[in-house]
């Protein structure tokens, strides 16, 4: 069973995208920058230039920028458990992060409260708390790790729980809710094809889609992992 009261946790996943549709619309000095970060992604790899690697700009925080930020609670007993979804999506990142900061404030004011994320450790959570300090905010309790002891850090990963103390070993998430037998949502798209979706299609609404059926996959990970009750479709819901 969950270590953790199931209520208590918060599921969550991000997506990002580079700053700028396309290389040349980079300011000067960013360019430069972008340039120095390229020299090390194409160390040992054959050459690619900064303009063909760009793409990649957005899983950095210096130099992407968060659109989607979908969440979800579970509620209810093991025999009718439900999930509630909600997501934060917007071409204005720092209203979308108030937004979000605005939730986390009100959902973590009583109790231990968590978050869950696949890889979220060493993505979705810093992302974040970078991409807040960029913008001059404070850090939600719950987001932030300054003075906490490892044990009394809030943060829960599918992909750490799935690791068992290995650190060579990653996972995606789609393959991990396929080792299991979870059922995952079908979608036509797949995390790199957000950029193109959103700069090129401008189709905001289809990548929150994707965004929240994969926090209905990360819950039922957690779920599966933890021999819970998964969640039936017909019980997840969209505030």
């Amino acid at each position: 069973m969950s270590p953790y009261p199931l209520h208590t946790i918060l599921f969550l996943d991000i997506e990002t995208v580079s700053q700028y549709s396309d290389f040349n619309e980079v300011p000067e000095p960013w360019q430069e920058l972008w340039r120095h970060k390229a020299e090390g992604l194409n160390r040992d790899k054959a050459p690619v230039t900064p303009e063909e690697l760009y793409g990649r700009a957005a899983i950095y925080a210096e130099f992407g920028k968060v659109i989607c930020i979908s969440c979800g609670v579970l509620s209810g007993p093991p025999t009718d458990r439900k999930l509630s979804l909600k997501s934060f999506a917007g071409d204005d990142e720092k209203e979308l992060l108030l937004q979000f900061y605005e939730l986390l404030h009100k959902w973590g004011s009583e109790g231990q409260k968590y978050l869950c994320a696949h890889n979220g450790k060493d993505f979705d959570f810093p992302y974040l708390c970078r991409r807040m300090i960029i913008h001059g905010m404070k850090i939600p309790s719950v987001l932030n790790l300054s003075g906490k002891k490892p044990w009394e850090v809030p943060h829960i990963d599918t992909m750490e729980l799935w690791k068992f103390g290995e650190y060579k070993n990653f996972i995606s998430l789609n393959l991990l809710a396929h080792t299991l037998g979870v059922p995952t949502p079908k979608d036509d798209i797949d995390g790199s094809q957000v950029g193109e979706i959103y700069w090129n299609q401008k189709d905001l609404p289809r990548i929150v889609t994707y965004c929240q059926k994969d926090v209905i996959t990360v819950a039922q990970v957690y779920l599966r992992i933890h021999g819970e009750t998964l969640v039936r479709p017909e019980n997840v819901s969209i505030k």
